[in-house]
């Protein structure tokens, strides 16, 4: 213990960390957080989900703003949300004379532009004349859109995914370096090509009822027959019809909510999500950002989403930046959670990523995935509820007392759109492929079935059922209620053709 209390002792701060704690910053904290050790090698630990890298002392950088906010783009990444926070509060004149004393270099640029683009507000400083246009980001370290925009001012490519209303950053880790090799486009399109397209009819029926049933379930909401037929019909389009545009996002919202608390434009008072522990006691899970910042965010969220649109980006990142940033944003009274859902699906099939009339249940995979799906949600809501500062009027009235909008504004979404896909590749794995071997299995006994007995679809249909729930087995229960009329032979042989195509399985019918 007294070896590490030592070796911290020789270790000093670097790049952002530095920033943060010299200039007092209010932020989430970055994923990646460097310091400088006056001794020792270069090392890698992890400290409550944050990789905490160590450098040699020929790494410090410097003490000035710009040695650090250079340092802090080589070695801890490009954070839109502290450098907006650090270009209010820092000295215009510190961050001048560092682009001045290097206008040409890459770091530099990408900084001024960044501070122009963060706050606005265009600096003192001429346009460069010559030199290679440089990405804003490195495409090989996160997702970026495709064509850029062309910076003549900086000589940069901007090829952010959104823009200062709204800009998002993901990070191209190891994990979804492998999701992206994974092909899971490819994965679903083979899962679907063996089956016939009647069946595939059949499949799809039940598919959307599961989406749809699941995506109420996980807000512990049971729909009624006509909520479900409504939310129904809407995936149906979500293949059609782009829905990520205002007017579209408000008929989703009331469609699929109560009449009496459908909204006709953005929500103009102060969101929270919560439940009520006591009388006047509310747990708060996350709160969502001001009304007074929301309309702008919701048209860079949107702008972010015709940006990505017209890219070669991911789908699946697409996918994941969109929704998750609707639900984070939380534009409605009610409603956000099954939209963003919904969201998924129109943006996927939209863009190609699921076969064509294929419905993709990944709310089936959250549902059966709690425990992921919160965690997606809290990698960034537990930030939030440190950050902001609130309260709550005797009604369960909430004000927000301290600008929050930049950390809505600019979310490091790679922990969503890792998320994302591990829910798509079990959504291909289980939901998608195990529904159509089961469906082919079923028209299989049903025509072995009938060859022991020919009785009518309705109750072999109920046989298998009652054989699925029972380990293969017909129960002496649903025997005396259902099947008295067949011999024991004719049972025993309708219960080998089930254990044939099924083996020993538990429930599996609805």
């Amino acid at each position: 213990m007294a070896e590490n209390d030592q070796d911290r002792s020789t270790e000093r701060l670097a790049g952002y960390a530095t920033l943060i704690e010299r200039y007092d910053l209010d932020v989430i904290p970055n994923w990646h957080r460097s310091l400088v050790t006056t001794s020792g090698i270069r090392r890698i630990g992890s400290s409550e989900g944050i990789v905490e890298e160590t450098y040699p002392s020929k790494y410090w950088p410097g003490d000035t703003l710009g040695n650090h906010l250079e340092f802090a783009l080589k070695y801890d990444g490009t954070n839109l949300a502290i450098l907006d926070s650090l270009f209010r509060e820092a000295s215009e004149e510190d961050f001048l004379q560092y682009v001045r004393s290097r206008p040409t270099g890459k770091y530099a640029r990408r900084l001024w532009y960044l501070y122009e683009f963060l706050t606005g507000k265009m600096l003192p400083l001429d346009d460069l004349k010559q030199g290679n246009y440089i990405d804003l980001l490195e495409p090989d370290e996160y997702f970026t859109v495709s064509p850029a925009r062309q910076i003549r001012r900086q000589r940069i490519n901007d090829n952010l995914l959104g823009n200062s209303c709204f800009c998002p950053i993901v990070r191209r880790t190891e994990t979804l370096r492998s999701f992206e090799t994974a092909d899971l486009a490819g994965r679903c399109r083979r899962a679907v090509a063996g089956y016939s397209p009647e069946l595939l009819r059949r499949a799809l029926g039940y598919l959307y009822t599961k989406e749809t049933k699941s995506s109420f379930e996980i807000e512990n909401i049971k729909p009624t027959s006509t909520r479900t037929e409504r939310f129904v019909a809407l995936l149906q389009l979500a293949e059609q019809e782009d829905f990520c545009r205002k007017p579209r996002l408000i008929e989703l919202q009331n469609r699929i909510v109560d009449q009496r608390f459908r909204d006709y434009d953005y929500r103009t008072c102060q969101n929270y999500v919560g439940e009520t522990i006591v009388w006047q006691k509310e747990r708060i899970h996350f709160i969502c950002p001001k009304p007074e910042d929301l309309a702008d965010m919701m048209e860079g969220l949107i702008t972010a989403h015709k940006s990505m649109d017209d890219s070669d980006v991911s789908p699946v990142v697409h996918a994941a930046v969109i929704s998750y940033g609707f639900v984070f944003l939380h534009p409605f009274q009610d409603g956000n959670g099954r939209i963003h859902r919904f969201l998924i699906h129109n943006i996927l099939a939209r863009r190609g990523f699921t076969p064509k009339g294929v419905m993709f249940p990944v709310s089936a995979s959250m549902l059966k995935n709690p425990a992921d799906y919160d965690a997606s949600l809290e990698a960034f809501s537990r930030h939030i509820m440190a950050l902001a500062e609130y309260s709550l009027d005797e009604e369960g009235r909430m004000t927000v007392h301290n600008d929050t909008a930049r950390w809505y504004r600019y979310i490091d979404m790679t922990p969503q759109v890792e998320a994302l896909f591990k829910f798509i590749d079990q959504t291909i794995e289980v939901e998608l492929t195990q529904e159509l071997a089961f469906l082919a299995n079923y028209d299989e006994t049903k025509k072995a079935i009938q060859k022991i007995v020919d009785m009518p679809d309705r109750l072999i249909d109920l046989f298998i059922r009652f054989c699925l729930q029972n380990n293969g087995r017909l129960s002496a229960q649903k025997r005396k209620s259902h099947s008295d009329f067949l011999s024991d032979e004719e049972i025993t042989h309708m219960e080998q053709a089930v254990l044939a195509a099924y083996g020993d399985m538990t429930s599996n019918a609805d």
